[in-house]
């Protein structure tokens, strides 16, 4: 049935059914929701998504695999822990489940599970990686010729599809093969995303606007309670269907509600359009172009640097974000549902981190309080720097409970920051090439999301202790310490020259390597071929 909702007066707002496909909520002169708004609510939930498809092996493996003694490791925190002086046993028991897990006996059977290793566990816990690097140019390139609409939309729908068939995979080589496609499918949607933000978002809301992306922060903290709840009472097989029935709701939701463009958008008010338009006008081609230049792209200091603070940041969230739920269960030996909460719980608050974050970096911007380049740069010692000091502190917890839920809820808060950093700044430094800059971030930082479990599960494969989860999170700080200090010297978000290359025909752009302009427009100077106004700034 085809349906739209619109103000119908000034007062009231009424409900009827029309062949737009789409809903358009507005009090009458006044907007109730803008364009903007509406595309905000679909793209966090749309990443909520697909962060859902993501990480709901995480927890739900637990549920998966047959549990192998480790008793030795949850003895030792039992044991430290119920002879602290700062706690009793009682106020720990309520807070703090530390309880010793009902491991596997020889007389036990679990028919509905599997008998893997914490390193297989590590291959299938990674395996979602595998190719997802794969697809995050094509994913970019994609946007650029079909739009974020389409290639957004069905990265999340297909994924879910293949999500249904999990619980059928019966052998760890069925689960990873279609892990894997489920990350090569799911890799088009972060870098596609970026191609809309560019052609819909003025540059002083887009670190806002990006926060949206942190919805995947609310499908981390909605996906471990949810899966440890119907794993518990279900079946681990009921979360995979779970899961994947919400990524197909909200496809619907997308398809109808979402454009590529305002121009495509056939109820956006005029003052909206026009207000989009003119802010954005000059730095996103109306048309764009098939050509893309890689030459300047990849022998770009500012987009290096970009990438290696999104890398460092990266690692350490991965690694708190696959980890936690196992951290919790074989080191402090919470139950599925305490590690499932305790786990998604810090993931609502770098959403909330990141939320307020942007409206603060924003307004630093709207009131030149900073320039841009400082606005990104103090946000990435936030989502990287304190980051890495958080994850020191939960590597040196040790056994005390309280300390490693704060410090891994305050590490995984402030990564939050990233909205305003790494991820603006893409768009920052090129706006028409945005999508194609993420992807080809994407397609190297996702090395660090198979590469962060496979060495967390050679640490502890047969080793569950509190030494050996150390190492792996000072592996994880040392990572996010080296990325904040290579931005913080060389980082910068000035609008990169090549953003105007689609606008130069082929002889423009040799007379460019030619010719004084080309200097001056590496000074931040726009190229327009206008001398006069060149001279003119240098004199000023």
């Amino acid at each position: 049935m085809q349906f739209a909702v619109y103000g119908g007066c000034r007062c009231k707002i009424s409900l009827f059914f029309n062949h737009s496909y789409a809903f358009s909520l507005c009090v009458a002169e006044k907007e109730l929701f803008t364009c903007r708004d509406v595309l905000w609510y679909m793209v966090f939930c749309g990443f909520a998504i697909n962060y859902v498809l993501r990480i709901n092996l995480n927890l739900i493996i637990v549920a998966m695999v047959i549990p192998y003694p480790k008793a030795a490791a949850v003895a030792q925190c039992s044991v430290e822990n119920s002879t602290a002086s700062w706690t009793n046993e009682t106020d720990s028991n309520v807070f703090f489940p530390i309880t010793t897990p009902s491991y596997s006996s020889e007389n036990v059977t679990y028919e509905d599970r599997f008998a893997w290793n914490e390193y297989q566990q590590g291959l299938a816990l990674g395996s979602y990686y595998w190719l997802h690097w794969l697809s995050q140019v094509p994913g970019g390139l994609l946007a650029r010729r079909y739009g974020t609409k389409l290639v957004f939309g069905l990265g999340n729908f297909l994924t879910a599809l293949l999500g249904f068939f999990i619980p059928y995979a019966t052998h760890l080589y069925s689960l990873l093969a279609l892990r894997v496609l489920q990350g090569l499918i799911a890799g088009v949607a972060w870098p596609s995303m970026h191609d809309m933000t560019a052609k819909w978002i003025p540059p002083n809301e887009r670190s806002k606007f990006v926060s949206a992306y942190l919805g995947s922060s609310v499908g981390v903290a909605i996906t471990y309670p949810l899966c440890a709840a119907v794993s518990s009472t279900l079946g681990w097989g009921a979360s995979f269907h779970v899961t994947s029935l919400l990524g197909v709701i909200w496809y619907c939701f997308w398809h109808f509600l979402v454009y590529d463009s305002p121009q495509q958008h056939p109820r956006i008010s005029d003052e909206e359009k026009k207000y989009i338009v003119d802010n954005i006008a000059g730095s996103v081609e109306e048309e764009e172009t098939k050509e893309i230049p890689w030459k300047e792209i990849l022998r770009s200091g500012p987009v290096w640097v970009t990438i290696a603070a999104h890398w460092s940041g990266a690692w350490g969230f991965f690694t708190l974000m696959a980890q936690a739920p196992s951290y919790f269960n074989f080191v402090h030996g919470w139950d599925i549902n305490a590690a499932g909460v305790l786990a998604g719980a810090p993931h609502v608050l770098r959403m909330i981190f990141s939320y307020f974050y942007s409206i603060m970096s924003d307004w630093l911007l709207r009131t030149n309080r900073m320039s841009l380049t400082n606005v990104r740069k103090l946000a990435t010692f936030v989502c990287t720097g304190v980051q890495g000091i958080f994850i020191i502190a939960l590597g040196y917890s040790g056994c005390q409970p309280l300390l490693a839920v704060v410090f891994m809820m305050t590490g995984t808060a402030v990564n939050g920051a990233v909205s305003a950093s790494s991820l603006a700044s893409f768009v920052d430094l090129s706006p028409n090439y945005a999508s194609v800059l993420l992807g080809t971030c994407g397609m190297i930082v996702t090395w660090s999301g198979f590469i962060s479990p496979a060495i967390v599960g050679i640490l502890t494969n047969n080793n569950q202790t509190v030494g050996q989860w150390r190492v792996a999170f000072l592996i994880a700080a040392a990572n996010s310490l080296a990325g904040c200090i290579i931005y913080m010297i060389f980082g910068t978000s000035k609008e990169q020259p090549w953003n105007q290359y689609g606008k130069l025909n082929s002889k423009e752009r040799e007379m460019q390597k030619l010719t004084p302009e080309t200097l001056k427009c590496e000074n931040g100077i726009e190229n327009t071929g206008d001398i006069e106004k060149s001279k003119f700034i240098e004199e000023r």
